[in-house]
């Protein structure tokens, strides 16, 4: 390497981060936004003062903040960008779609046929299917179709598994102290009595517990929801099996929650790459291609139960949103997925996260720092005072959560942006340029963590 390459490279790394450069003009943004939103923020996270920016644009694996400072991207939209910020084939297709009409109402469209038969095609589980704006929407309506279909009330959900923002989902998503299985834990303000006492919280990877709440709710349970890979957790052999079988000796719906698993493991998400098929699936982030757009499918006979020649009639589950199958999503997904079916796509994407975890490892052991490098496929995660891999929500919860955090914290100040506290993902645009930055400055953030 020259003298002059050299240089150059450091002079870029000398540029991710904040390291203290904020203009006038995003102090300004900062103003305006306290002023206008609650916590100055979009939704529920927030990054330490000297920590937080405003994005202004992005390509690739990397964005740059208002200041014009430049981080390299292992949170991708909380996981919907797999490849990458502004894509050339989801951009061409958006593009296209916007000339021939941005929005037609919850109606057939072409670009959402095109999509439905793409899931088909890959997914074990989905007979038929519905879209939906968001994750939370897919969870919520895959509940009700439950519900709906079994004509019972109960759920069974996991400790520490996140399905989204409703009332359903919002109960020991993530507890900060430990409850008695099945007795949940709400995480917010404004769940009714009614919403809590039908969630019912069992263990993850612990098939004994929930098959005692199926002996003991026997009649009233309506579905077992699960995340295949709940957060960063990956299931002991034979867990989702049991699940499978639990739900078929109790006449359950088993769903499986692969927002953050579908088309991330393989094409037919976590389903196809664990050999296990539930009878519903939500599905969104990557779905989407970074736009809204998310998705319930399963069986027929439990899909059909949305079918609106049924409206008024016993059964007939109601369905609908005025942005569901939205044409630029639409596009934007087709393009994403048609990208994904490559061959090779999948043996890149995983070789990527695997080199990233690996270089991370060896950071850490040099600075002889008590922490691991988890994950699984593209899915990763750091954890302070582990011994390895987690089994349930207790072992997240006995790491230290807040040195997590002061750490996560650094890691945005030199460019290594993450969602704190939270797994990470990698994406095909990811070069090696991309992992010997992100490298640099997790070395960075180590010197910083030693004293």
């Amino acid at each position: 390497m020259s003298a002059a390459i050299g240089s150059a490279e450091a002079a870029t790394r000398a540029r991710l981060g904040r390291q203290g450069r904020c203009t006038e003009t995003e102090q300004a943004d900062f103003a305006a936004a306290k002023t206008l939103l609650p916590g100055g923020a979009l939704g529920g996270n927030q990054f330490a003062e000297d920590a937080k920016f405003v994005f202004a644009r992005a390509a690739g694996a990397r964005f740059w903040d208002v200041s014009g400072n430049e981080y390299v991207d292992y949170c991708l939209g909380s996981g919907s960008m797999v490849l990458g910020h502004a894509h050339e084939s989801a951009r061409r297709a958006i593009i296209e779609q916007v000339a021939k009409g941005t929005h037609y109402f919850a109606y057939l469209n072409e670009p959402a046929l095109e999509l439905a038969k793409i899931v088909a095609r890959h997914v074990p589980c989905v007979e038929k299917m519905r879209f939906t704006v968001s994750g939370s929407e897919a969870t919520f309506h895959a509940i009700r179709l439950a519900r709906g279909f079994t004509g019972r009330e109960k759920i069974v959900k996991f400790e520490g598994a996140y399905h989204g923002n409703h009332d359903y989902a919002q109960i020991s998503t993530a507890p900060k102290r430990e409850s008695n299985f099945p007795v949940g834990i709400p995480d917010t303000a404004g769940i009714p009595q009614g919403a809590r006492d039908t969630v019912l919280i069992a263990r993850y990877n612990d098939l004994d517990c929930v098959r005692q709440l199926a002996r003991d709710n026997a009649g009233e349970l309506a579905a077992i929801i699960v995340e295949p890979i709940q957060r960063i957790i990956s299931p002991k052999p034979g867990f989702l099996e049991g699940l499978r079988k639990i739900a078929d000796e109790f006449g359950c719906v088993l769903i499986f929650d692969e927002i953050v698993t579908g088309w991330r493991l393989a094409l037919g998400g976590a389903q196809e790459y664990f050999g296990v098929t539930p009878d519903l699936a939500s599905f969104g982030k990557i779905l989407g291609g970074g736009l809204p757009v998310a998705g319930i499918g399963g069986r027929a006979d439990i899909m059909d139960l949305c079918d609106p020649t049924n409206k008024g009639q016993p059964g007939f589950v109601y369905q609908n949103g005025t942005l569901n199958g939205n044409p630029l999503g639409m596009a934007a997904a087709v393009a994403t997925l048609t990208e994904l079916e490559r061959p090779g796509t999948y043996a890149q994407l995983f070789d990527k996260a695997e080199a990233l975890r690996q270089g991370l490892r060896r950071i850490i052991a040099r600075h002889g720092i008590d922490a691991v490098i988890v994950g699984q496929g593209p899915l990763w995660h750091l954890l302070f005072g582990a011994s390895g891999e987690p089994t349930d929500y207790r072992d997240i919860q006995r790491a230290d959560g807040k040195k997590l955090l002061a750490f996560d914290m650094e890691l945005m100040r030199q460019g290594f942006f993450v969602l704190p506290g939270n797994r990470r993902f990698i994406s095909l645009a990811h070069t090696d340029r991309d992992l010997e930055d992100s490298f640099a400055a997790f070395d960075a953030a180590c010197r910083k963590l030693k004293p």
